[in-house]
């Protein structure tokens, strides 16, 4: 197509002007139709362009029909159909053939030849037709055709290699992409595995002096308990926080330690279903309405049933965190394709406050949480269980657009490789 617009003339336009002129300045050099009608098609040729932008669902049939008429005006004013300007009908048989298909640059080409052909009409009434006028009148028309369908195969097969060439393109972005999303995904792999081993070697040396507090602070409360309250009462503070660090160090000892997967073949919507009810027993004053969108026909995983509930639970629960006066959680089931790997995807959508887009290649890091208590692990667990089953796990747009709601798009394959 055409561009909209230009900010100056361009080279081709100015060959256009040279050749009009150059029309103009032969002869019949005074005859002023002429000149005007040249000067009308330059102007038209060089502002098409901004014709197409202006009229964009006809603009090209009346582009041509403007030219078939002015062409036609400037072979009357030069003599009629023994004019040598009859040449000027190449200008719309081209256009067609730029702007149309086959069997429409056929189309317009048979109007030009028919627009050239009338001059005919008032000649016969002067001069008879000679078998040499027709044969003459024959091989003009003839190479309008030939002109049309040489430039409409050219113009179609650079369509079809721009066509191509932008589907490479594309295609080749999309590859990218992926490539990038798989470094990514690769690179958090190897920060968790790392990370994974410090959190394991700091939580078995912190469980122990947990334990020797825990066990003293006990002690005390039960010899101090009668004899001084004061010091009972805060040896069971200190029995209740080692209580919440050893369960901090669970945590740890969670992330860090390789999952042994059982893997079965399952039916995701259960699960799903599962974690649904575990969240909702936990959050049962929240009203959150839940619309499950769960296609028919679902291939059933591999999966180890118990750490895949886990994944769903921790990401239901996120999504109740994020509406505490309460909203609407999307939950959508269905088959897919991640490169090449049949399986299943499951998202969850939730309409609270979102995520920042600054913030979504960190939610899934370790000990990252905008949560006033939170210890940045649930996510980071959930990414690590995604990874041992060979899915993937992202940040997806939600279908009312960014910043209405967060949305995650989890990935496991049909298959064990």
């Amino acid at each position: 197509m055409a561009e909209l617009q230009r900010p100056t003339l361009a080279w081709i336009d100015l060959v256009w002007l040279a050749f009009l002129a150059g029309l103009a300045l032969l002869q019949p050099l005074f005859e002023i139709h002429k000149q005007l009608t040249l000067l009308t098609l330059g102007v038209f040729q060089i502002v098409e362009h901004r014709f197409l932008g202006w009229v964009p669902v006809r603009g090209r049939a009346y582009s041509v029909i403007i030219k078939i008429l002015l062409a036609s005006v400037v072979v009357n004013c030069t003599g009629g159909i023994n004019s040598s300007y009859y040449l000027i009908y190449f200008l719309p048989v081209v256009t067609a053939a730029m702007f149309f298909g086959a069997w429409a640059t056929l189309a317009w080409t048979a109007l030009a030849s028919a627009a050239y052909c009338s001059f005919l009409i008032p000649a016969l009434a002067v001069f008879q037709l000679t078998a040499e006028g027709a044969t003459e009148l024959a091989i003009r028309n003839l190479f309008f055709f030939l002109a049309a369908f040489v430039v409409n195969r050219f113009v179609s097969e650079n369509r079809r290699q721009a066509e191509s060439y932008r589907a490479l393109a594309e295609m080749l972005a999309e590859t990218n992409r992926q490539l990038e999303q798989a470094q990514e995904e690769a690179r958090r792999s190897e920060r968790l595995a790392a990370l994974g081993q410090l959190s394991a070697g700091l939580a078995h040396e912190i469980r122990n002096p947990l334990g020797v507090i825990k066990g003293s602070a006990e002690m005390l409360n039960k010899k101090l308990q009668p004899a001084d309250p004061v010091t009972s009462e805060l040896a069971g503070y200190i029995s209740s926080e080692v209580n919440r660090l050893n369960t901090i160090v669970s945590r740890f000892l969670d992330f860090a330690r390789p999952s042994q997967l059982q893997l079965r073949p399952q039916e995701i919507p259960p699960l799903v279903d599962r974690a649904l009810r575990a969240v909702q027993d936990r959050w049962p004053d929240v009203k959150v309405e839940v619309e499950r969108q769960y296609a028919t026909d679902l291939p059933v995983v591999p999966v180890d049933s118990d750490l895949c509930e886990q994944v769903f639970t921790n990401l239901v629960l996120n999504a109740y965190e994020a509406m505490p006066e309460g909203g609407k959680l999307r939950v959508t089931i269905a088959a897919a394709n991640s490169a090449g790997r049949p399986g299943i995807e499951i998202d969850l959508e939730d309409s609270g406050p979102g995520i920042p887009p600054e913030l979504r290649q960190q939610i899934f890091n370790p000990f990252f949480t905008t949560k006033k208590d939170g210890v940045g692990l649930g996510l980071s667990i959930v990414s690590k269980i995604v990874d041992d089953h060979r899915g993937w796990i992202r940040v997806a747009t939600p279908q009312g657009g960014a910043g209405k709601g967060a949305a995650f798009r989890v990935f496991l394959p049909a298959t064990e490789s």
